[in-house]
This record gives structure tokens, C-alpha cells and sequence, in this order.
């Protein structure tokens, strides 16, 4: 249906794609992945004809339309909500433009009659008279309120309005469908619609996303963007990982025989075949597994961060104890009487449809801000460490990052310059890397620093308000196996669904109306019918949007 030959994109000396060949054909959905600058969204840009190759072809197969997510936000500003959305079918939008032309004119003439008439026989073939309407259930199930639906896209939340970028690329089934981050500003359950959406799409999808658990759930196959080519690989996010790991350290056992390696690919191979056997297209799944081709397995050149937090010392049985807290700003409650004790090994997922409140809640535990009523205390053995949603105060400044991070050493020998570059080429900061500004480093970069001082602090409770933030897929997936091997207590906020679910053994929410504590994990917090009602009435009467 889409097929990419001998593509090349070069930018000077700089070669980003060299000779890539791939077909997408109808029904899959393909997770394009790489590392961080390596040209993801560049390469839809190019398949959506936004910007020129250097060479190679992109075929799309005659009469099938494209449909691509549109990061421009301000582009339709002074159009209504509705009418946005049906824009995502260009041919069926400029046909119902020209009828209406025809049919406003005041000198409307029998020619302008037969006219209308054959546009009508299009609009209809191209099921047009239900177009509002089908716009409208799909405004709906992004959770955009029919009040909303006549409204010009500038009087709508920078939230809101991404939604309705996203049915208008949803909108009309198209053929080839292009998302890049269609995850983001998203709350989960529009996230779990839009994976059940996809699950069953019977099209083609191409996805740019950093959530693995959207990867994980709507892929058929991985595109992996490495050493200037795409290599395909059946099956979703988890399975190429972890295929890529497995290679990666067979590659390291020199000593191994071919034989050996080959069976243990495959014994891998079967193991992951028959856990698919659960998900969401699983029949085809298996049976593209079963014929994978185990020489195709290769080793990637990502680089991972060595994210290792470790404990000074093992905190006692008291922990924290929270009584009745609450918090608001001027405008609104963010949550009331909070009650909870945090027991040692605890690892919590603190959620809340209003991401100011899941801060509000860190500042007041880390100290920064008073609360409104309640109060707090942290057991005499904890040591905390917190990241902040926002730490940009932290890199106000000239250091280079060696000095930088030697700020928030402790002790005499960890003030040594060779002690500190291991702390930062653990956060793959090496060589001169080390010797950067700390104020012109990017959001990843800033990132990766506020772990090394985290690491640096050795607490034995950690605490983190949106983590993922800025990171790529590889930093996430690192964090995500330290946190799970982490010995202490953790306190997360954090929109990576993945993430909270291998963590955390504990979820707690915070609404205006109350909160609410459960000794379990993520999804089974989500799909909880008691928990569903309850989460109704901590947000009653609240207008807000899963942050």
C-alpha cells in the first residue's frame, strides 16, 4: 500500500537515512523507533510529503488517501470544532465546500443545478450526509464535550484542541494513517480508547510515540531506525527489545556456538508467541512470530543510561504519615484530607485527573510549599530525594556539568573530578560531554542530570513528579528497570503507563472531593469497578482534565 525505495536524506555531511527500503502494508500498525535526533518525525515528514528526500521513491498505491496528525496547533484557529474535523477528509471537505458555493449563489442557474447534482452523487458515494455526525461520535469518544463541538479552535484548551487534531486524523478511515506522539496531553482512558481504536483498525497506522505501553499495545511490527537504515521486526516494542538485548549479549559470548544462540533465539521466540496469544490481534501476531527469521535479529547501537539509584542505608518501619492534608490554589481544590501511611518497600503511584495536584502534594512532602490543613511526618531513618515536574531553576548557571554536579556531593572523596565523570558517563555524559553548560542542555539532557544527582544523594525514599518527561524511549526504559530493582520506597507521578504498572505495588489518587488507596497495581486500580465509582465522587462537580 506505502513502499519506501532506496530512500536517502542527507543534510550536508550528515547522512539520516541511507538506502531505506520498507513496505507498510494494509492492516499492520508500524512503531517507528530510534534514538533521540535520529530522525523519527523527519522520516514521517518525508512519507507525508512535508519535506523532500535527497533521493528514492515514496509510492503510495493509487486512490488510497493519507491521513497524517497535524503538530501545527494554531492551524485551524478560526475554524469551528466540527468543521476541523471533517477538514481530515480533504476530497469530501472541498466537495461540500463547492456546494455550498453553488447552492449560495443568487443567481443560481440550471448549469450550477447539474453541477450540484453530480457533486451531491460524490458526497453521497463518499457517505458525506453522515459526516457530521460521525465527527461528532469521534469528538465524543476523545472526551470533547458536544458543547464544545461549534466552538472556534482558539476558545479551546491547548489540550482540547489536541484531541480534536487527532480525530480530525482519525477522521474518515483513512488508508494510511500517520501519528507522531498522538499520546501526549492525553488522560488513560482516552489513551485505552485510542488503543482499542487502533487494535481494530483495519488500515494501515504508522506511529512516532515514547509510551511504551501504546507501543506495546497497538503494534504488529517495530521499525527500527539505526545506523541510517529501518530494519523491520515483527511483533511490538517489548519483543524487539527484548530480542535486541538477547542478541546484543550473545554477541558479547564470543565462546558460544551458532547452534546454541540460534536455539535459545527461538526458545525466546516461542515463550513470547504464546504470552501474545492474550493481546490484541493475536492470532496474526503468532503466526508472524512463527515465521520470523532469527538471522534478522540483530543487535542495536542504542546507548543506555546507567540509572542506578542505591539506598545509604535501609530506611526503619516508619516511613511516612500523612494526616488529613489538603491543598488548593485561588481557583480551585486540589485535594482534601488526605490520609495514608507509607509503609517500608511501598511503591506508590500518585495520580490525579489534575496534574497540579499530584505537585502540589510532592512540594508539600519535599518541604517547598506549606499545605492549606493536614500534617506530616517522615520516620527519623529516611532520607528523601525529589525530582520536580519543573526543575529548570536547577540549571541556572554556568558550570559545566563536572562542577555542576560536584554541588551536591556529600562527602570529601566524592568531590574528586574522576568520581564525578563516573556519575555522568553513567548518564552518558562522557569526554567532553562533561564539560557542557549546564544552562544550554536540552530537556533529556537536564533529565539524565537530575538522576546523576539523585544517584549522588544515595536517599533511601525516592520521589518523582513525571520522570519521563523529555526522556527517550531508551533513558525510560532504563529508569523504568532501575525502579523496579530499587530496594526502598518510591513516591511517582508519572504519565507512562509502563512504568506505573511494573513499579508500583500501591496507587493512590488525589481529587478534590477525597482521595483514594489501594494496595494494588495500576491496571487492576483501572479497571476496578469499586475504584471507578469512587473516582466519580473525589472528582464531583470538578471540570478538569487527567494532567
Amino acid at each position: 500500500m506505502l513502499t519506501v525505495s532506496k530512500l536517502s536524506l542527507q543534510f550536508g555531511k550528515r547522512i539520516l537515512f541511507d538506502d531505506v527500503n520498507i513496505k507498510f502494508t494494509k492492516g499492520n500498525c508500524y512503531g517507528i523507533i530510534s534514538a533521540n535526533g535520529a530522525g523519527k518525525s523527519t522520516f514521517l515528514k518525508i512519507l507525508s510529503d512535508q519535506i523532500d528526500q535527497t533521493s528514492g521513491q515514496i509510492h503510495i498505491e493509487a486512490g488510497k488517501r493519507m491521513s497524517v496528525l497535524n503538530q501545527d496547533h494554531h492551524a485551524f484557529d478560526h475554524h469551528s470544532v466540527l468543521e476541523t474535523v471533517i477538514m481530515g477528509n480533504k476530497k469530501l471537505y472541498e466537495v461540500k465546500r463547492e456546494m455550498d458555493a453553488l447552492y449560495s449563489k443568487a443567481d443560481f442557474s440550471e448549469q450550477d443545478g447539474i453541477k450540484a447534482g453530480e457533486l451531491g452523487l460524490i458526497y453521497e458515494e463518499m457517505d458525506g450526509w453522515n459526516s457530521e455526525t460521525d465527527a461528532a461520535t469521534l469528538l465524543s469518544n476523545l472526551g470533547i464535550k458536544e458543547d464544545d463541538h461549534q466552538k472556534k479552535l482558539n476558545e479551546l484548551d491547548g489540550k482540547i484542541k489536541v484531541r480534536v487534531l487527532l480525530a480530525q486524523a482519525l477522521f474518515g478511515n483513512p488508508d494510511i494513517l500517520v501519528l507522531d506522539e498522538p499520546t501526549n496531553d492525553l488522560d488513560t482512558e482516552t489513551i485505552s480508547w485510542l488503543e482499542d481504536f487502533l487494535g481494530g483498525y483495519e488500515n494501515t497506522v504508522i506511529v512516532v510515540s515514547h509510551d511504551r505501553h501504546f507501543l506495546n499495545a497497538v503494534c504488529t511490527h517495530i521499525c527500527d531506525l539505526d545506523f541510517s537504515k529501518i530494519q523491520l521486526f515483527t511483533g511490538n516494542y517489548d519483543f524487539w527489545y527484548q530480542t535486541s538485548q538477547l542478541a546484543a549479549q550473545q554477541r558479547s559470548q564470543q565462546n558460544k556456538k551458532t547452534e546454541e544462540k540460534r536455539k535459545e533465539l527461538q526458545e525466546f521466540i516461542r515463550r513470547f508467541s504464546s504470552n501474545v496469544a492474550k493481546a490484541k490481534q493475536a492470532t496474526a501476531r503468532k503466526k508472524m512470530l512463527d515465521k520470523l527469521n532469527i538471522d534478522d535479529i540483530k543487535p542495536s547501537s542504542r546507548r543506555y543510561p546507567a540509572i542506578i539509584f542505591e539506598q545509604e542505608r535501609e530506611a526503619g518501619d516508619q516511613i511516612l504519615e500523612i494526616e488529613k492534608l489538603s491543598q488548593s490554589s485561588e481557583k480551585e481544590d486540589f485535594f482534601q484530607n488526605v490520609s495514608l501511611k507509607v509503609n517500608r518497600g511501598d511503591k506508590i503511584a500518585v495520580i490525579s485527573r489534575n496534574s497540579k495536584a499530584t505537585s502540589a502534594f510532592y512540594e508539600i512532602l519535599s518541604g517547598v510549599k506549606q499545605p492549606k490543613s493536614g500534617s506530616f511526618s517522615w520516620g527519623v531513618t529516611t532520607k528523601q530525594s525529589y525530582l520536580p515536574a519543573n526543575y529548570e531553576e536547577f540549571f541556572e548557571s554556568d558550570l559545566d556539568l563536572v562542577n555542576w554536579l560536584r554541588q551536591y556531593t556529600q562527602k570529601e572523596e566524592e568531590r574528586h573530578e574522576e568520581y564525578i565523570r563516573g556519575f555522568l558517563g553513567k548518564m552518558l555524559f562522557s569526554g567532553d560531554e562533561a564539560l557542557k553548560k549546564a544552562r544550554v542542555l536540552s530537556g533529556g539532557e537536564k533529565m539524565r542530570c537530575m538522576f546523576s544527582r539523585m544517584m549522588l544523594l544515595k536517599a533511601n525514599v525516592l520521589m518523582f513528579d513525571e520522570p519521563t518527561n523529555h526522556l527517550d524511549l531508551e533513558s525510560i526504559t532504563a529508569l523504568n528497570n532501575s525502579l523496579s530493582n530499587f530496594k526502598g520506597t518510591i513516591v511517582i507521578s508519572s504519565q507512562d503507563h509502563e512504568l506505573l504498572q511494573t513499579v508500583c505495588n500501591r496507587v493512590v489518587e488525589l481529587g478534590p472531593q477525597g482521595s483514594i488507596d489501594r494496595q494494588m497495581k495500576y491496571d487492576e486500580y483501572l479497571n476496578d469497578i469499586k475504584v471507578k465509582e469512587l473516582r466519580k465522587k473525589i472528582y464531583a462537580s470538578a471540570d478538569v482534565s487527567e494532567g
